[in-house]
Order: structure tokens, then sequence, then C-alpha cells
């Protein structure tokens, strides 16, 4: 944008108060609580077969499309944050054309991952070296999965839209059926009809599709229908080379931040791993109940999201500042209330995640140091929400680049000298890395963000 049209953008003040906060972060909050249940669910039904290597083979094709898709969420969260700033300078057309691009690159893509199943699962299965039974579970799970591709790819970017116009609500229904139809279809197709592996991911399937229908026709609703929606999008506009670089530019930079995100927890894991299987179930315990914090500061960090987006778009500091101080200070109680029930109860958890006495032992022996994570981390997730929203894409790449270089090199220095709690060391260091590196860049730039 030039210098001439930036000291053109209009201003359109409005307030941003506790409630705003809350009417997007507790339908966030519910829905990202509801993620983990239907993993759970397959994992029981399967278990309950009585064969290790279709449990096994589950747990690998869930962890594949995890990965896989993890690398396309820039969907979700990019679109969340064009979506904002459309909606803060007033789109008419509420951020249609960052939807329909989404949409658009969402359904290639995974249109893309059906065609190319064959060389994905040969490539999955090189890097995981399952045996033999679990390799054969791991490719009956996946070629009925990836058919769901292009629908889960439709859904994150149907999801950034609702979010992005802070339609929280809608967005929890949109996960509850998801996360609903797998459920019951997961227990009917293997528990009822036999099917087995493959119902557990034909559950999942039929889950994303009954989501991206539904979503789909909440967003024809609220446009007036397929010809309203046809009418205006200009194929020009559409594919209009600035917008397009923008997008592109912005989706890469997720993407890499989202590789590193991934590095730091196979590190992670991968490290726990050398120290031994107890070190390595107590240290999986320990960050479970971590995400577990992590969806209640993700609902934050969605509000932030929004708010920070819609202060840009709406070209109004005073908003922005408002968003990012109560972001800050409701963060800050979540993890605060979240750390001390982690530390009082989490030995009671722990009992009941498992019954081996020397991993009940060891995590606990680890459970405070964990539990502090819930306020290291809880900067990072805050700015995580406020650079989305505003899409700043360059700084959230650079800085999770460089904190997985202070993680890596804490890991290196502290755990032969301290063994486990050094790599715990190393996880607090990383989450405080972020903190610092996005306030710094914020900093430096949130002045230049919005023209007076």
């Amino acid at each position: 944008m030039s210098a001439v049209a930036e000291a053109m953008r209009p201003q359109y003040p409005f307030r941003v108060r506790h409630a705003d906060v809350w009417r997007i972060a507790l339908p966030a909050c519910i829905a990202f609580i509801t993620e983990p249940l239907a993993g759970l669910v397959d994992m029981t039904v399967i278990g309950r077969l009585g064969d290790a290597s279709l449990l096994g083979g589950v747990v690998l094709g869930a962890l594949v499309f995890n990965i896989i898709l993890s690398l396309a969420y820039f969907l979700r969260i990019g679109t969340a944050g064009l979506t904002a700033q459309a909606i803060g300078a007033r789109d008419p057309a509420d951020g249609l054309l960052h939807a329909v691009r989404a949409l658009l690159v969402g359904g290639l893509i995974g249109i893309g991952m059906i065609v190319l199943a064959v060389p994905l699962l040969m490539l999955s299965g090189w890097l995981l070296a399952p045996g033999d039974g679990v390799r054969e579970a791991l490719a009956d799970y996946f070629y009925i999965r990836v058919w769901g591709a292009p629908f889960s790819l439709i859904n994150f970017a149907l999801l950034g839209w609702f979010y992005g116009r802070a339609e929280a609500t809608t967005g929890m229904i949109l996960q509850f059926i998801i996360h609903g139809i797998n459920i019951a279809g997961s227990i009917v197709l293997v528990q009822g009809l036999g099917l087995g592996v493959e119902g557990a991911a034909l559950g999942t399937v039929l889950g994303q599709i009954g989501a991206s229908i539904i979503g789909l026709m909440l967003m024809l609703g609220h446009y007036g229908g397929l010809g309203q929606i046809v009418d205006r999008v200009r194929l020009g506009e559409l594919f209009q080379r600035v917008a397009l670089k923008r997008m592109f530019g912005l989706s890469r930079d997720l993407m890499i931040r989202s590789i590193a995100l991934q590095a730091t927890y196979a590190y992670f894991a991968a490290q726990g791993s050398r120290m031994g299987d107890i070190e390595l179930a107590a240290n999986a315990i320990l960050l479970n109940l971590l995400f577990i914090i992590g969806f209640f500061m993700d609902g934050i960090a969605q509000a932030a999201e929004q708010l920070s987006g819609k202060a840009l778009g709406a070209n109004w500091q005073p908003a922005f500042e408002e968003a990012y101080r109560l972001s800050m200070i409701w963060g800050l109680i979540i993890a605060i209330v979240m750390g001390f029930g982690w530390y009082f109860f989490g030995p009671y958890i722990i009992s009941l995640m498992t019954t081996r006495a020397p991993v009940q032992a060891y995590a606990v022996q680890f459970l405070g140091l964990a539990a502090l994570c819930s306020l290291t981390f809880m900067p990072a997730f805050v700015f995580d929400g406020i650079l989305v929203g505003t899409t700043q894409n360059v700084v959230m790449r650079n800085g999770m680049i460089a904190s997985l270089v202070v993680f890596v090199g804490v890991a290196w220095l502290a755990q032969p000298l301290y063994g486990n709690t050094g790599l715990w060391l190393a996880l607090h260091a990383w989450f405080i890395a972020r903190g610092i590196i996005y306030w710094w860049a914020l900093r430096r730039i949130r002045s230049r963000m919005f023209a007076q």
C-alpha cells in the first residue's frame, strides 16, 4: 500500500470490552476442548477389538493426517485474520473474496492429497517404520481417511471465515458437528457394523463432510444464495495479483511456522524417548495436560485474533490497545487458575491416565516444573492471536524459527547436565523466547500499522 493510500485510510472507531473478549473466547474454548474427544473415542472403539496392530494403525494414521493437515492450517488462521480486517474496514462483502480464495485452495490441496495418496502413504510408512500388522491397518485407515481431506481443508477455510467475523458460536457448532458425527459414526461403524479400522476412518470423513455441507449452506444463506455470491465475486478481483501474492506469502510463512512448531514437540518427544520408556510416558502425560490448558488459552487467542484484526481493518489503534490489554489480563488469569489446578489435582489425573506406578511417580516428580508452563506459555499464545489477526506472518515465522533455535540450544546444553529437568527447562525457554520476540516485534511495528 502506498504512503498516500495509507494516509487516506478511513477510521472506524469502536470499543473493546471484557464482554467482547468472552463472546468469542467462551464458544471457542468449548469447541477446542471437544477436539481430543473424537480421537479418544476412535482409540477406545478400536482398542476394544483386542488387536494391538489395529490400534497402532489408527494412532499412526491419525498422527499422519494431523501432521499433513497442520501444514495447511494457514487456511484457517490466515482466513480469520484477513476476514477480521475486512470486517473492521467495513467491507460490504464481509471478507467474501478471502473466503472464496481459501475454499478454492483448500479444495485443490485436498484433491491433490487424494491423487498423491499412494506416495504419501509410502513416505509415511518409510518414516514411521511400523510392523507388518500395523502397516496393514495404517493403509486401511489412510485410504479411507484421505477422501475427507478436501472437506477438512474446506472446513478450515469456513471456520476461519466464521471466527474472523466474530461468529464464534457458529464456529463452535460446526466443530461440534465435526466431532459429534465422528464419535457417533465410529461407534456405530466399528462396534455396530464391525467395520474395524475402516469404520473409524469413515466416521472421521463423515464428520468433515457433514460440517462442510452445513457450513457452506450457512455461508450461502448469509449472502442470499449462490447467485448472489457469483454476482459479488469478480474473477478479476478473485485472482488479483497483489491479493494472491499476499495470500500465498501469508500461507508460506504460516506453513513454515507450523513446521517449526511441530519440530519442537517432535524433538521434545524424541529426547524423552531416548531417556527411556518411563520418561517418555511421563512426559507424554504431562504434555497432554499442557495441551488441555492450551485449548482454554486458544479461546483467548481467538478473541485477540478477531479483535486486533478488526482494529487494524478499522484503522483504530485505541481498540487494538484495548484488545491487547484485555487479552493479556484474561490470559494471565486463566494461566494462574489452570496452573494451580494442574499442580494440585495433577497427581489424581495422572493416576487416572496410567496405572503404572513408576510412570506415576516420575510424572509427579516433574509436575511442578510442567505446571509452570501455564504461565510461561501464556504470552506466546496471546501474541499468536494478535499476530494472526494483524497478519504479521513474517514476525510469526521468524519468531518461531528463532525460538526453535533457542529451544534446541538450551536442550543441548541443559539436558546432558540435568536430564529431564533440562528438557523441561528448554521447553520453558522456548515459550519465553517466543513471548519476548513477539513483544519486541509488536512494540516496533504497532505504531506503523495505523494511519493517523
